[in-house]
Parts: C-alpha cells; sequence; structure tokens
C-alpha cells in the first residue's frame, strides 16, 4: 500500500475483466494483501501532470507545462457517472465531523458509513455536512492537456526549438499512451465533505487520485469495509495518489474534505 501527495511523487514519475475467486473467503481484517504490489499508471500519472504544469506556469517555463501536457495527454480518461447514494444507509453516528486533520498521524478509521446493497457494484457518493462557503473557485477542474499545450505555446513565445517539441508532441496524439482512468468531477463547496463508495476486486491492483483544481485544500481519507484505514493524507495539497491491492473483493471508502474557502471542482480517479 501506498499514499502519496503528488508534490513529491512527480520527482520520481516526471522524469523517468479480473474472474472472481470461486472459494469463499475470510474478510476480517484488513482488505489489503502486503505481499502483493503495482505499478502506478494511469490515475496518478494524470494527477502529476497537474503539479508538473503548476511548477511550470509558476515559473513561466514553457518545457515543464509540455512536459506535463505530454503526461496528461498519455492517459486515456473516460468520464463516469456517479450513483447518489440513499442516506438511508448512512451511519451518522459513525462518522467524524471533525477536520480529518485533527487525526492522529496513525488513525483509527470511523466504521463504514454505509454499506452496499447485496450486488450492487457501482460507484456511488452523498456529500455531507453544511457548506461553510458558496464562494466559486478561480478554476472549474482540472486542466487537461489541450489546455496544457497551448500554455506551452504562449510561453514558447517564438522559441523555434520548442514550438518544433510542441508540434511534435501534437502529431504524436494518443499513440503511446500509458493505460486509462476513470474519472468522477465532483463540485466541493468549502467545508463540506464527499464520502464516495467505490468496489475494487480482490487480487488486483487499485489506484485511486484526487486531483483538484488548486482552489482549496483537500484532506483524504481512505478506508475498507471495515472500517480500517488504507490511506491518509491531510498535507497541504489537493492532490494525492493512492494504490495498493486488496485481499478480497470489497467497498472501500473515499472521504475528501475541503479545507478551504473556495469551491474545489476535483476528479477522483480510478483504475
Amino acid at each position: 500500500m501506498r499514499v502519496t501527495s503528488l508534490s513529491a511523487l512527480f520527482l520520481s514519475t516526471a522524469l523517468v475483466a479480473v474472474a472472481l475467486p470461486a472459494v469463499a473467503q475470510d474478510k476480517a481484517g484488513t482488505n489489503i494483501d502486503p505481499a502483493a504490489t503495482g505499478t502506478p499508471a494511469g490515475a496518478s500519472t494524470f494527477a502529476v501532470a497537474q503539479d508538473l504544469y503548476a511548477i511550470g506556469m509558476a515559473n513561466k517555463d514553457a518545457l515543464t507545462v509540455l512536459t506535463a501536457a505530454k503526461l496528461a495527454g498519455s492517459v486515456e480518461v473516460q468520464d463516469a457517472e456517479t450513483a447518489e447514494i440513499d442516506a438511508a444507509r448512512v451511519n451518522m453516528s459513525a462518522v467524524e465531523q471533525t477536520p480529518l486533520a485533527a487525526r492522529d498521524a496513525a488513525p483509527a478509521a470511523p466504521s463504514p458509513v454505509m454499506n452496499a446493497p447485496e450486488g450492487e457494484a457501482g460507484v456511488g457518493k452523498i456529500a455531507l455536512f453544511t457548506a461553510t462557503s458558496d464562494e466559486d473557485g478561480a478554476a472549474d477542474g482540472p486542466v487537461d492537456a489541450a489546455t496544457m499545450l497551448a500554455s506551452a505555446k504562449e510561453l514558447a513565445g517564438e522559441d523555434e526549438t520548442i514550438l518544433g517539441l510542441i508540434e511534435d508532441v501534437e502529431a504524436e496524439g494518443s499513440r503511446g499512451r500509458i493505460g486509462g482512468a476513470i474519472s468522477r468531477l465532483s463540485r466541493l463547496p468549502g467545508g463540506m465533505t464527499d464520502v464516495w463508495e467505490v468496489p475494487f476486486y480482490g487480487s488486483s491492483y487499485a489506484e485511486v487520485a484526487i486531483v483538484g483544481d488548486g482552489d482549496a485544500n483537500l484532506d483524504v481519507l481512505i478506508t475498507d469495509e471495515n472500517g480500517n484505514t488504507i490511506c491518509y493524507d491531510v498535507s497541504w495539497s489537493d492532490k494525492v495518489s493512492c494504490d495498493f491491492v486488496p485481499a478480497w473483493n470489497g467497498y472501500f471508502y473515499i472521504t475528501v474534505q475541503n479545507t478551504g474557502s473556495k469551491r474545489n471542482s476535483y476528479y477522483l480517479m480510478t483504475n
């Protein structure tokens, strides 16, 4: 299991139908196979591109922005629908209303706030608590590859070398893509909390990335169906990547908390 704040992850990354088991499984304990590993792919790569783009724009560096565009363009992103979780399934007594950042460094997670109906395997979400601000942020979502390329052109000016590299990236298009990611957009006001319910297969690599628009800090907690903490990040960032291999087929609960005063339109991205 690995949880990564993307400001650290980009330093290493930017530079360089599974069958269901038929046997009964013991679903006690934490739903992680500690011996299994995987390689971060589409979801975390797209998140890294966002951090790299922000660095390039801050430094007015066309080459860095172009690298971000190439990373973002290497991922096939598929938009997906989200089901609305029935509020009657939410156990409010299990939901911590205190900020995630107030927890200990190795928190004991609350019990699952809901249990998926038998046979249901979709992704659901419910928004909890009252917003402290309805102020819109400056952005309306993470930046896509086309916008990054346009920014790189503007920063390049009349630099023919970089303009030539930009043309090469544009010509490359979708060729050589490293893998896909499924994205779901949430526009989360300041002070609000989203809780997502996401199923993953056992013995298969699972990847989750929260990719914000930069307008507010997002804190993230991921638990399994037994309430055990899988990933926890309260760094001052709105971009977090987490990957793990479940030991059995199960639901995971992703809590995303907007601790800022502005809306953050973020992607939940999974493989």
